[in-house]
């Protein structure tokens, strides 16, 4: 459109054409901040759910993925094996890590270590009464098959169990959580197939020493027959216990779980102890064996000595001679005078 000047009241106005922009308003900063936080708040979750629907794993642990969406179901979605990469696995699942690697469930007989996790306290009697302490080792693996780990997760990852400190725990929620189901599941198993096997063996056959506190009484024989008792080995007992859990404890776990889901097992019986009581006893009744022992080697010594005495003797009156021989060869060194003959004789050490 063409400019064209016109002048009203001396002033200069300027004709020109319309800008389409112009009658719009700026916004507000008071609204561009709004929608900024609008943005943030509603894209935000949205941002992380969409990132946070993807999971790997480690080289130590697989992964049971379960629906978790506001629409979705909870049945389990998929499994993911040791040390994979991203794998995408929807908005807002579920994810049970556990562990794939070999893992160790300690037996001890000390109590002060039975607050520890994964340490169990076993004391259970022989077949003659007196509580064993049981010190081993069960190793073990989780099954990684992944129609098994389901019917695992669908049985014991959606429940939870008391740890030793009284929380309660998942089987998935880390060392805790594992430590927790290996207590209230795994543990009364171990327990009783360890009764079952120590219960048919006595103290003696286990632990050798057992042996010597157990029916003696006072009388001078029973002592010295037990002071010459030899140890016997129990090394070979404490194999066959062994051999039988490992042989049990198997079958027991797949029966007790519901399915084979604890494989590669193994059971490592360390050693058998006896109650503290029962052992200062031990130790009170090797001492005194100790001691009877000894006087009995004094005793074998001084009888040796007088049978040697007598021999020499006897030896003397038959020859007279020998004895004289034998007296001046017990001589100080150095005598120049010796009346062996006069009882006020005296010996004379040469000047």
């Amino acid at each position: 459109m063409a400019e064209k000047d016109s002048t009203t009241g001396g002033g200069r106005k300027r004709l020109a054409g319309k800008n389409p922009m112009e009658g719009l308003r700026k916004p507000r900063k008071g609204t561009a901040i709004m929608i900024a936080v609008l943005l943030v708040v509603v894209g935000g979750p949205t941002l992380s759910a969409l990132f946070g629907g993807f999971e790997r794993t480690s080289g130590g642990e697989i992964a049971v993925i379960r629906n978790g969406g506001f629409f979705d179901d909870n049945k389990i979605r998929q499994v993911i094996d040791p040390a994979s990469g991203r794998v995408w696995i929807g908005l807002y699942s579920q994810v049970h890590k556990y562990p794939a690697q070999q893992r160790f469930y300690t037996i001890t007989s000390d109590a002060r270590k039975g607050d520890e996790s994964g340490v169990d306290v076993v004391t259970v009697p022989s077949a003659d009464g007196v509580n064993m302490g049981i010190e081993g080792t069960l190793y073990f693996t989780l099954t990684q098959d992944h129609a098994a780990l389901k019917e695992f997760d669908d049985k014991y990852g959606t429940r939870k169990f008391r740890s030793a400190n009284g929380e309660m725990y998942n089987v998935h929620d880390g060392d805790r959580g594992w430590s927790a189901f290996l207590d209230q599941i795994v543990r009364p198993v171990i327990d009783n197939d360890l009764r079952s096997q120590i219960n048919s063996f006595r103290c003696a056959e286990l632990v050798s020493s057992c042996a010597l506190v157990q029916n003696s009484s006072p009388d001078p024989q029973n002592i010295r027959a037990a002071a010459t008792q030899k140890p016997q080995s129990n090394n070979a007992n404490i194999s066959k216990v062994q051999n039988a859990i490992n042989t049990s404890l198997a079958t027991d776990l797949e029966r007790t779980l519901g399915g084979k889901f604890i494989t590669n097992i193994h059971f490592n019986l360390v050693r058998v102890t006896l109650p503290s009581k029962v052992q200062d006893a031990v130790d009170r009744a090797q001492a005194a064996f100790a001691q009877v022992s000894e006087a009995q080697a004094k005793v074998a010594t001084a009888k040796a000595e007088a049978a040697a005495n007598k021999a020499r003797q006897d030896g003397y009156n038959k020859c007279p001679t020998c004895a004289r021989i034998e007296e001046l060869k017990a001589l100080p060194q150095g005598i120049t005078v010796y009346a062996p003959g006069n009882p006020n004789g005296s010996l004379l050490r040469g000047k």
